[in-house]
């Protein structure tokens, strides 16, 4: 059996795809898992740390670009339907997943065009145009947000949570998850390309964060972009810091965390509340339809993270949020206890018994009817 996952670009495409091709093959060893997606994307380099193999294909974004962009977006979707018929025909695909981004459309339109199986998983609160503009031609939506339903079918729809790896509900025994045990521990991240305004405002206010809490430890992900002036900087105030570019174990790192300062995409909020992470969030004020503050405002309604919008976002001002958590021990227990109950660790389980039944009856409805006599 050959599963294609169209998924890429962003961490918060390419994560929760991975933990669903990871609860695939726990639950059949023999599935071949084939991941598609652009060289531009972080794809290329993450899953090949994972070990999962992954086809290029042609494909470029449209929200948020300029005319000339939108139309080298448009021009390239034959091409990429082209190449995704290519796959799906070599591969002999019995299932399409597509997570988003700008690499699901084509290849969803081409499972369509071949009668393969095929559904979307959207982890967003609120869906992007991609998911919304292949949805009539998909068989299932597995939603992460029950707030997101309103966009599609109901009758294709399922309520199921983000997937999650299964490291981020096994407690670790590696010694370096017992770095909180030494005291409060932070954990600053900005995503996988990292927040330069996060960590500016970091920087700024890390003198007086060091002199409010004299025994905090930091964890400091700062993107590739950002990495040489982040650190220069800890350095020279001659601050203790674990500070890097890319956090490959997050399901490790989170772990010694009491508190998260991170944006809010769907697999962040996912994450943080599978370890059940206090979180101090700062939406990407530049994401499609906002959708980050709509993870945040759900996270936050739900009492396991306070929201600083980033157009309030200073040294000071973040300095005093993690503070007045950090320093009420009764206040941070209860967020990371109401971040605990918003954790959904069926999610993966979920649709690959749902992707399995939906391979059944496509495979029956796609066979030859027999005639009388036949």
């Amino acid at each position: 059996m050959t599963i294609v996952i169209a998924a890429g670009g962003t961490g918060g495409h390419l994560y929760p795809a991975i933990a669903l091709a990871r609860e695939f093959v726990r639950h059949d060893a023999a599935v071949r898992i084939l991941f598609v997606g652009t060289a531009r994307g972080i794809e290329s380099r993450v899953l090949a740390h994972e070990g999962f193999e992954l086809a290029l294909i042609t494909a470029k974004p449209v929200m948020g670009k300029g005319l000339v962009d939108v139309l080298r977006g448009l021009l390239s979707v034959p091409i990429g339907i082209w190449q995704s018929l290519r796959i799906l025909e070599q591969r002999q695909a019995d299932l399409v997943i597509g997570v988003g981004g700008y690499t699901s459309p084509t290849m969803l339109a081409a499972a369509a065009l071949k009668g393969i199986a095929r559904v979307i998983l959207e982890p967003n609160a609120y869906p992007g145009l991609a998911n919304k503009v292949v949805a009539p031609f998909t068989q299932r939506v597995f939603l992460a947000f029950e707030s997101a339903g309103a966009s599609f079918d109901q009758r294709k729809v399922r309520v199921v949570g983000t997937p999650v790896r299964q490291e981020f509900f096994v407690p670790s025994r590696k010694t370096g998850d017992s770095i909180e045990r030494r005291g409060q521990h932070l954990l600053i991240f900005g995503g996988s390309q990292g927040a330069k305004a996060i960590n500016s405002a970091v920087l700024e206010g890390l003198a007086l964060l060091q002199e409010r809490l004299p025994g905090l430890t930091i964890t400091h992900q700062t993107g590739e972009v950002d990495f040489e002036r982040v650190s220069e900087t800890y350095h020279k105030l001659g601050i203790q810091a674990k500070v890097v570019p890319f956090l490959y174990d997050m399901p490790a790192v989170l772990r010694t965390a009491d508190l998260v300062v991170a944006r809010s995409g769907a697999m962040t909020i996912a994450e943080l509340t599978a370890c059940g992470k206090a979180a101090v969030l700062i939406p990407l004020p530049t994401a499609i339809y906002d959708h980050q503050m709509k993870n945040a405002r759900e996270m936050e309604a739900e009492g396991g993270a306070t929201v600083l919008p980033q157009a309030n976002l200073n040294g000071a001002k973040l300095v005093e949020t993690i503070v007045a958590i950090m320093s009420n021990s009764e206040r941070l227990h209860a967020m990371q206890k109401h971040s605990l109950a918003m954790r959904r660790s069926d999610a993966a389980e979920v649709i690959v018994r749902e992707c399995y039944a939906l391979m059944n009856e496509t495979h029956e409805n796609n066979q030859p009817r027999k005639v009388n006599g036949g």
